[in-house]
C-alpha cells in the first residue's frame, strides 16, 4: 500500500502526462519488436495474431485476456533474452508463474537494469512494469545486433523569394487578407495576378533605367488623374494565393486562436468567479439553514430516538413471548396427539363392548361343553358298568374255585 502511494506520488511529481507514458513506451516497444522480426520468430511459431499498438497496456477501455497476455509476455521476454546473448529456456504452461517472473527479472538485473518493483506486478501480463521490462530487453537485443535508432533528416524547404512592392499605398498581409475576405468571388476576374504585376514592374524598371535622368513634369489635370485612378484602382489589387500547407498560416492561426482563448478565458474567469461566489454564498445559507433546522428539530429527534428504543424493547419482548408461544404450541401439539391416541383406544374398546359376537361365542362354547360333559357321563357309566360286570365275573369265578377246593373260609372271607 505504501509502495503504491509512493509510486503515485512520483507520478504526480513527474507531471500529469506520466499516466500516458506507458502508451508511448508500448508504441516504441512494438517498433523495436518489428525491427527484431518478431512476427516470424514468435507470432508465426505460436500461431498468434499481430499485437495491437497498446496490447500490454493495462486500461479499462481495452478488451484484454490476462492469460494470453501473460503467456505472450513470458514467451517474448524469453526470446528477447536469448536474442540479447544470454541462454534462457522458454517457459511452459505448467511452470510456476512466480518462478518464471523471478527468472526474467534476474536476467534483467544481469544486464545492469535497476528493478525497484516486486515480481507480482508482472503476473497480470499487462501494465507499466510489463512494458518497461520488455522495452529494456528489446533495447539489449538491438544493442547486440548493432542497431540503433537515429533522428530523421528532414529535407530543407526551398522558399521562393518574397517580392516586396513599395508604392505610395503600402500593402500589408493583414490588409490584403481583409480585402480578400471583403471582396466577393465574382470579382476575381478583375484582380491582377502578383506574378504578372512583378513582371510588369521589372519591365517598367528596365525601361526607366534606359531613359536619361531628367525632371518629369506632369501635364495631366489633377481631376482627370483622380478619375483615371478610380477607374484602374480595381485592377491594381494584388492577389496572394494562400497555401494551406504553409507553416506561416498555421502559426498565424495559432496566434489568433491563442488571443481568442485569452479573451474568452478572461470573460469565463470573471463568470466563474461570480459563480463561485454565488455557490459559496448558497452553501453558507444551506449550512446555516441546516443548523437552524437541526436546532429546531432537536426535541423531535430525541423523541424519535426514545421511541426507537421503546420499539426495540417491545420487539425484544415480542421475540421472547413468541419463543414461549412456540414452545407451548409444540407441547399442545404433543398433548393433542396423545389425546387422539386415547380417543382412538376408547373408541376401539367401546365398539368391542357393544358388539355381541363374543357372548354368542361363549354361549356356543358352553353348549358344546355341556354336550361333551353328557357324553363323558355316558362313557363313565358304561365304564362303571363294564367294571362292575368284570368284578362280578371275577367274584363268581373265585366262588367256583373255592367250592371246588372246599375252602369255605376264604370264600366266606371274600363274601364278607
Amino acid at each position: 500500500m505504501m509502495a503504491d502511494e509512493g509510486r503515485r506520488g512520483e507520478e504526480e511529481d513527474r507531471g500529469p502526462g506520466a499516466v500516458h507514458q506507458v502508451f508511448v513506451v508500448m508504441e516504441g516497444l512494438l517498433e523495436k519488436l518489428k525491427v527484431l522480426n518478431y512476427e516470424e520468430e514468435i507470432l508465426a511459431k505460436h500461431n498468434m495474431k499481430n499485437l495491437s499498438r497498446h496490447y500490454f497496456v493495462s486500461s479499462p477501455y481495452l478488451a484484454v485476456n490476462p492469460g494470453e497476455q501473460y503467456f505472450l509476455f513470458t514467451v517474448i521476454a524469453a526470446w528477447l533474452i536469448n536474442e540479447a546473448g544470454r541462454p534462457f529456456t522458454a517457459p511452459q504452461e505448467h511452470d510456476e508463474p512466480n518462478a518464471t517472473v523471478s527468472n526474467i527479472l534476474s536476467e534483467l538485473r544481469a544486464f545492469g537494469v535497476k528493478v525497484d518493483f516486486p515480481p507480482s506486478k508482472l503476473k497480470s501480463g499487462s501494465g507499466e512494469f510489463v512494458c518497461f521490462v520488455l522495452d529494456r530487453l528489446a533495447e539489449e537485443a538491438l544493442k547486440r545486433k548493432g542497431f540503433s535508432f537515429r533522428r530523421p533528416n528532414y529535407p530543407t524547404e526551398t522558399t521562393e523569394e518574397e517580392s516586396v512592392i513599395e508604392d505610395d499605398a503600402e500593402l500589408t498581409l493583414s490588409r490584403v487578407e481583409e480585402e480578400m475576405i471583403e471582396e466577393p468571388d465574382d470579382e476575381e476576374e478583375n484582380v491582377m495576378d502578383l506574378e504578372a504585376l512583378k513582371l510588369r514592374t521589372c519591365h517598367t524598371d528596365a525601361e526607366a533605367s534606359s531613359k536619361p535622368d531628367e525632371i518629369l513634369e506632369a501635364t495631366v489635370d489633377a481631376a482627370e488623374w483622380s478619375l483615371e485612378v478610380e477607374r484602374v484602382l480595381p485592377q491594381l489589387k494584388v492577389t496572394i494565393r494562400t497555401d494551406n500547407k504553409d507553416w506561416r498560416i498555421h502559426v498565424e492561426q495559432m496566434h489568433q486562436h491563442r488571443d481568442g482563448i485569452k479573451s474568452s478565458l478572461k470573460e469565463a474567469t470573471s463568470y466563474l468567479d461570480r459563480l463561485q461566489e454565488d455557490i459559496g454564498k448558497t452553501l453558507e445559507k444551506v449550512s446555516s439553514r441546516e443548523k437552524y433546522i437541526n436546532n429546531q428539530l432537536e426535541h423531535l429527534i430525541q423523541e424519535y430516538r426514545s421511541a426507537q428504543a421503546k420499539l426495540s424493547q417491545a420487539k425484544e419482548r415480542y421475540q421472547q413471548a413468541s419463543g414461549g408461544v412456540t414452545e407451548r404450541t409444540r407441547v399442545l401439539a404433543e398433548i393433542s396427539e396423545e389425546l387422539e391416541k386415547v380417543k382412538q383406544e376408547m373408541e376401539e374398546k367401546g365398539s368391542s363392548m357393544s358388539d355381541g359376537a363374543p357372548v354368542v361365542k361363549i354361549k356356543q362354547s358352553l353348549t358344546k361343553l355341556k354336550q361333551e360333559i353328557v357324553q363323558m357321563d355316558v362313557r363313565i357309566g358304561v365304564v362303571e358298568h363294564t367294571l362292575l360286570q368284570a368284578k362280578l365275573k371275577e367274584k363268581s369265578n373265585m366262588t367256583r374255585d373255592m367250592h371246588a377246593t372246599n375252602l369255605p373260609e376264604p370264600a366266606s372271607g371274600t363274601f364278607s
